[in-house]
């Protein structure tokens, strides 16, 4: 029998080695996770008890393989238990994460800010279409790594590159147009409001009316699409699939709980927001956190299940 310290801090127990092992499949304990076998009062990570190597093991060997029931199982999560996950998976690799996080944020800076020069921003804005994707996955290939307590290092940030770079490309590239498209009636919307002003340069009641409803109907659907695909880089590189099955596949799930996918996007937004605030540093901290969340959620979906026993 064990002790077992959750997501929120809480002991829990004492539960048997197959319950845990059961945890561990659901991706609701990690290597990480502590825990205190009975008659010993020393708190250790689960990765160091023998008894679970087989679980971990297995668990990793199943992890390129997209479960048959996954569309037609349900699943649920706790949003703050989910931060707190994420929180956990920084503090126990600190180092590890930001020296990645770093490295991924100058990445994005970099090609933002070399965006902005005059003709050679074009070919960079484009070149930026074809690499995100890839860089992306990477990160998230790299988070995952953490979370099922496998060894990993700063350049599983590049994984994309180099185990699906055309899938993380086209994924990332369509989701972008496809996004682009929904926009298209906001953006007609808000340049009828803008023709007032552009002959008068003076922006009338009525005109920043439409303008307003132009915002929403521009904002609505790519906000929605975005919560929609949110598992859809992640699946491509973890489970191996092509991009129009990785956004299906998210898409499908997704939808089961939409609006509490969207919370938990919401409350990691504002967190990384927050640590944008405080001198763009705290995001080095406060971006993982919010990206770990959700890898802590893609676990519960699309992670191992233990096998209903006879």
């Amino acid at each position: 029998m064990y002790k077992i310290i959750g997501a929120d801090q809480k002991e829990y127990g004492p539960v048997s080695a197959d319950q845990i092992n059961a945890w561990i499949l659901e991706g609701r304990a990690n290597g990480q996770t502590q825990v205190q076998p009975e008659g010993s009062a020393e708190w250790r990570p689960l990765s160091t008890f023998p008894e679970f190597a087989g679980v971990f093991a297995a668990k990793a060997a199943t992890a390129t393989s997209l479960s048959p029931d996954v569309f037609t199982r349900d699943y649920d999560f706790e949003i703050g238990g989910c931060i707190g996950r994420g929180w956990e998976l920084m503090k126990n690799n600190f180092g590890l994460v930001l020296g990645a996080t770093a490295i991924f944020m100058a990445i994005q800076i970099g090609m933002f800010v070399t965006s902005q020069i005059p003709i050679l921003g074009i070919l960079i804005s484009m070149g930026s279409l074809v690499i995100s994707g890839p860089l992306k996955g990477g990160f998230y290939c790299f988070l995952l790594k953490l979370l099922r307590a496998r060894p990993a290092e700063v350049g599983d940030i590049f994984a994309g590159f180099r185990l699906c770079f055309v899938q993380l490309m086209l994924g990332y590239i369509v989701m972008f147009l496809l996004a682009g498209l929904s926009a298209i009636p906001g953006a007609v919307v808000m340049g009828f409001a803008l023709i007032p002003f552009l002959r008068s340069h003076q922006l009338d009641p009525a005109s920043a009316a439409i303008g307003a409803v132009g915002a929403v109907i521009l904002l609505i659907p790519l906000v929605f699409l975005s919560v929609t695909w949110i598992f859809s880089l992640p699946l491509i590189i973890d489970k191996q699939v092509d991009f129009w099955t990785g956004m299906e596949t998210s898409r499908k799930t997704v939808w089961k709980h939409w609006w509490k996918v969207f919370g938990l996007l919401l409350v990691g937004g504002l967190l990384t927001v927050a640590g944008v605030l405080v001198c763009c540093v705290g995001a080095l901290v406060t971006m993982p956190i919010a990206l770990g969340s959700i890898m802590y959620v893609y676990e519960t979906i699309f992670g191992a299940r233990p096998t209903p026993s006879a």
